[in-house]
């Protein structure tokens, strides 16, 4: 009897859930019930030792540190194809020439170049139940990460080869009677031009976390904004940047917008009364906002205040941040008559230049954040995605990947993807021509598989996708997928990190 439940437990971890419900539909004939039935005995050896081998598991997930254990697989290993498709050619996006943000990390993501599909290699840490939901590489090749748990929020600087943390700082976590709407998720942070970790924290600070001390590689607060005087209890930090000037922009759920001079402290706000639930975006002028109403437009009064200067309603929700293109061009999404759809606006005067609808009426939402792509952007549907439970068994959010171009004035759908991207959205590589997206593929077993999918920009077209997990843990519940500059890619998941690179580097 034992061999024959050591035969369905392999059965079950290579092929999922459908072999319970094979073994269940054996089980309904009688005489495979009745010969079940007759050699149903476990001795007390083999019960002391199924109970030891689990305690032993559970002894090893307690005290082994988080990252030194790859990400446990699910049922369904062996149900899918490991890797489809074929390595990718580079083929650079054509871009104007963004200038860099001094006060940021040197380098914009969009200029790294991402694996390019040659016998991709993937490589996983297990963190427990924790998300890293924003990873950002510093000049020392090492990652900064946001992550959350049950336990709270933290910062963690990761190796990059070992993909193991060699610091951690906890941060405070919301209060419990928090009306964030799940906005202030705890990947509000960005890393600045020295490596320091500027992040929002829970009580209502914005803190300058450096990650190397005396040139050894560790975080502490170098610097702290107490924010409370000006943001009320129950309301929270949604995002955190820095301007041109060096300026520090926060916004928070309520709809309040500030900013803070790191040298004197000096912190100004303004009040939209709008809801806010997406990052902001900062350029050499000041400041976009988009809230449940509006994109707004704001600068830096001579006062250090920021101050509107324009606002243009759109319909519906939208589920982006705002993403500046070429031509003084700003993009965000909008809903008309229960079609999704990308509305760009004139950055100068706050005008719609044009809108162009994408995907099916009814069938068609985003909580992503849009890929600039030079004068054009990609855009993902994440309709029928609420949680990591909707992905259970198998199920798939709504597909659709879509490019929108700004063509002679005038928005052109140039493609569109059949591909499912649940709640990452997609990350766009000029160097390579190349979007990332952090793909699911239905399943009629019941097996969860989760994939990272190259596309063409160009063309919409799937290159190649490699498989990165399987089960619930796998999927990464909007955690935003990186780009590091030695053409690896990173994304967190439920349970740790995963890096994707071509094995031929």
């Amino acid at each position: 009897m034992v061999w024959l439940v050591g035969a369905l437990a392999l059965l079950w971890v290579s092929l999922g859930p459908v072999v319970v419900l094979l073994a269940a539909a054996l089980l309904c004939v009688p005489q495979v019930r009745w010969w079940v039935q007759d050699r149903a005995y476990v001795s007390r050896r083999a019960a002391a030792g199924t109970a030891a081998t689990v305690a032993v598991v559970a002894a090893v997930v307690v005290v082994v540190p988080d990252g030194w254990l790859p990400i446990p697989p699910a049922p369904g290993v062996r149900s899918g194809p490991s890797y489809v498709g074929r390595p990718a050619s580079p083929h650079p996006v054509q871009v104007a020439e963004a200038r860099q943000n001094p006060h940021r990390v040197a380098g914009p993501p969009t200029a790294r170049p991402g694996p390019l599909g040659h016998q991709p290699q993937v490589d996983t840490a297990w963190y427990g139940l924790q998300r890293c939901g924003r990873l950002e590489p510093i000049s020392t090749g090492h990652l900064v990460a946001l992550c959350t748990s049950g336990s709270g929020r933290s910062v963690r600087l990761v190796d990059p080869e070992s993909l193991r943390p060699v610091a951690t700082q906890e941060l405070p976590d919301l209060p419990d009677d928090t009306d964030d709407g799940g906005s202030c998720d705890g990947d509000a942070g960005y890393v600045d031009a020295t490596d320091r970790a500027v992040v929002a924290s829970g009580d209502r600070r914005v803190l300058a976390v450096r990650t190397a001390t005396e040139g050894e590689p560790g975080l502490a607060t170098a610097d702290e904004w107490d924010l409370k005087p000006y943001v009320p209890h129950r309301d929270c930090l949604v995002s955190v940047a820095p301007d041109w000037s060096g300026r520090i922009w926060w916004v928070s759920r309520a709809g309040l917008v500030g900013t803070v001079d790191p040298a004197t402290g000096q912190v100004g706000v303004t009040d939209l009364a709008e809801e806010v639930a997406r990052d902001l975006t900062t350029d050499e002028g000041g400041a976009y906002v988009v809230t449940e109403e509006a994109l707004h437009r704001l600068a830096l009064g001579a006062d250090g205040t920021p101050q509107p200067v324009w606002r243009t309603e759109y319909a519906g929700s939208s589920g982006s941040a705002p993403v500046l293109l070429d031509g003084g061009v700003v993009a965000i999404t909008d809903e008309v008559d229960g079609r999704l759809g990308v509305l760009l606006v004139a950055g100068a005067d706050g005008r719609q230049v044009c809108r162009q609808s994408v995907f099916e009426e009814g069938d068609g939402s985003t909580d992503s954040d849009l890929a600039p792509l030079g004068t054009g952007v990609a855009v993902v549907n994440n309709d029928g995605y609420s949680s990591p439970g909707s992905t259970l068994l198998g199920f798939t959010s709504q597909p659709g990947i879509a490019r929108v171009d700004l063509v002679d004035g005038a928005c052109v759908l140039a493609w569109t993807s059949d591909a499912v991207s649940p709640a990452s959205g997609v990350v766009a590589s000029h160097a390579n021509g190349l979007l990332y997206a952090w793909t699911k593929r239905p399943s009629l077993v019941g097996v969860s598989a989760w994939y990272l999918t190259a596309l063409d920009a160009d063309t919409g077209r799937n290159r190649w996708s490699v498989r990165t997990g399987t089960g619930l843990l796998a999927g990464s519940d909007g955690s935003r997928i990186t780009l590091d500059r030695d053409g690896a890619a990173w994304i967190g998941t439920l349970a740790g990190l995963v890096r994707v690179r071509d094995r031929s580097r």
